[in-house]
């Protein structure tokens, strides 16, 4: 019984992993002395068999490579070329994936929001603008200003010293103006 519990102890319950190498998947060959002879030599004549069967077909697998990649040399078919059609077949499989078709559904319909939030922000910018130039205290500035335009502007090169010094005063006095409208439009007594 002792026997059979060792016998099991020393065979490994493990299953090979695939790509192993065969040689560690093969059981242990048994002592040379429990094979006779004649076993021995087919044995030999069947190793050396099929290391002649891999290199040749190592020979075929080199030369099949080597045809492959003249015919894509004569097709013009390169590396980058070979590149660029797995890029672009990536690309096809990946536009035309679920996960994608619904980001894209998502971000167009975020897009046209913040297009319509922008158009609004937009319009209220207008407006506001509009309102600021209706507003008194722009009306009268922008008189002022015309004021302005039209004491300095009469035609310069005709003009005398006199026409340029009365232009500056009237810019000394409207920096003279105090800033607050409400104190500009309240009458005084």
């Amino acid at each position: 019984m002792e026997d059979a519990e060792k016998g099991s102890q020393q065979q490994p319950d493990s299953v090979p992993e695939v790509g192993e190498d065969a040689v560690t998947t093969v059981n242990p060959a048994p002592p040379p002395s429990a094979l006779t002879e004649e076993e021995r030599q087919e044995l030999q004549e069947e190793l050396f068999k099929v290391e002649d069967e891999i290199q040749t077909l190592s020979q075929v697998l080199a030369d099949k490579e080597k045809q492959l990649a003249d015919i894509k040399r004569k097709l013009g078919i390169t590396p980058l070329n070979e590149l660029k059609q797995n890029i672009t077949k990536t690309w096809q499989e990946v536009t035309t994936s679920i996960a994608y078709r619904r980001t894209s559904e998502t971000l167009s319909q975020a897009g046209l929001k913040a297009t319509t939030a922008f158009s609004t922000m937009g319009s209220a910018i207008s407006r506001k603008l509009e309102d600021v130039r209706n507003a008194p205290t722009f009306k009268s500035f922008e008189e002022k200003v015309e004021t302005l335009k039209t004491k300095i502007s009469p035609s310069t090169s005709t003009s005398n010293a006199g026409d340029l010094d009365s232009g500056t005063s009237a810019v000394e006095s409207l920096h003279d103006q105090p800033e607050d409208p409400l104190a500009q439009q309240a009458p005084m007594h």
